[in-house]
């Protein structure tokens, strides 16, 4: 299966992983945006400290912009490969296309962590 239009590098599973656990723990403990339009208007705003989409969402177009605002406002971005994980990460019962993490809360180590390994992913 050819990867959607908006994803631009692989994540690894076990980086997936710690991103999904990064949401739970962010909505827990911190502050999460969830939602395309929640997305953008935090990575607009420069408020987004990590961005988190679901490669299976259904239109892609829907997220095509996010990578580019996120690259044009140094906010680190990840992929992970299931949209209703996304939202069970975050408390919903539905699925989420996108999050955005603004403040980590105690997964502060976990950012920074995820923000580490993304610069040589993106080669």
């Amino acid at each position: 299966m050819s990867r959607p239009l908006f994803v631009r590098f692989e994540t690894p599973p076990e980086l997936a992983e710690k991103a999904l656990q990064l949401a739970q723990v962010a909505k827990q403990t911190g502050k999460v945006r969830v939602g395309t339009n929640e997305v953008t208007k935090s990575s607009e705003r420069a408020e987004a400290k990590l961005v988190i989409m679901a490669e299976d969402t259904d239109p892609p177009e829907i997220l095509v912009h996010v990578p580019m605002l996120c690259e044009e406002k140094k906010i680190p971005y990840v992929y992970v490969p299931k949209r209703q994980r996304l939202g069970q990460a975050v408390g919903l019962s539905k699925s989420a296309a996108s999050i955005a993490v603004v403040e980590p809360g105690q997964a502060g180590g976990l950012l920074e962590e995820i923000a580490n390994a993304l610069p040589a992913l993106k080669k």
